[in-house]
């Protein structure tokens, strides 16, 4: 029988129970940082650990996100050197993504090894680009089941194209229906729904020509 404390103090709200799983980000430049904190945003998490070869950058960007801590639910921010390499991935001028294919497998042919080594049954989230061949290299390397590695494909362009067909026709994005498929790149065709924006029937006729003039590949 409850006692009368237990009746005049009584928890209406229920405990929030934070994830114990651990997601590790390697890179920690633009993209891997807007990753960490999509990460703590969404509270998807129960330690984040970053990793990168800039050691400098890699502890400022660390020390950043524990600062904040207060405001997120994860409370364990961990950095790490991820590996003892180095090499130049960025584009030069008149280069395509297709041109960061071998420095950047020669990267994925150590890290990913490890990654094994440590964590035998966690996912892969690829991001990089060229993303496609590489989430099919890294795949291959890793021997992991093909539902456990996933690239990010053209998950962007897509975004970015019903972006722009909203400012086309002045209308709210999530009101758009369009996608960009195949590999993520210069060769990636746009496609749309039956009904873009289904309540604007008048545009039909003139979309066909913007979506291929107007979208740009990321």
């Amino acid at each position: 029988m409850a006692t009368l404390k237990d009746q005049l103090i009584h928890n209406h709200l229920k405990e929030e129970q934070i994830p114990q799983n651990k997601i590790t980000v390697v890179g920690v430049g633009a993209v891997g940082m807007a990753c960490a904190v999509s990460i703590l945003m969404k509270d998807l998490a129960g330690k984040l650990a970053l990793a990168d070869v800039m050691e400098d950058k890699l502890k400022g960007e660390m020390l950043d996100l524990q600062h904040g801590s207060i405001f997120f639910r994860i409370p364990n921010i961990v950095s790490g050197r991820d590996c003892n390499v180095t090499a130049n991935s960025t584009l030069q001028e008149g280069e395509s993504r297709l041109h960061l294919v071998q420095c950047k497998v020669n990267i994925f042919k150590f890290i990913i090894p490890n990654i094994v080594k440590y964590s035998a049954n966690c996912k892969l989230l690829i991001v990089s680009n060229p993303v496609d061949i590489l989430t099919y290299v890294i795949w291959k390397i890793s021997g992991f089941p093909i539902n456990h590695v996933i690239g990010s494909g053209c998950i962007l362009d897509s975004a970015q194209f019903c972006y722009l067909m909203g400012e086309r026709l002045g209308v709210h994005l999530l009101t758009c229906h369009g996608w960009v498929l195949g590999e993520h790149g210069d060769s990636s065709p746009a496609t749309r729904a039956p009904s873009p924006a289904p309540w604007i029937s008048e545009y039909h006729n003139c979309l066909g020509s913007f979506y291929l003039l107007e979208v740009s590949v990321i």
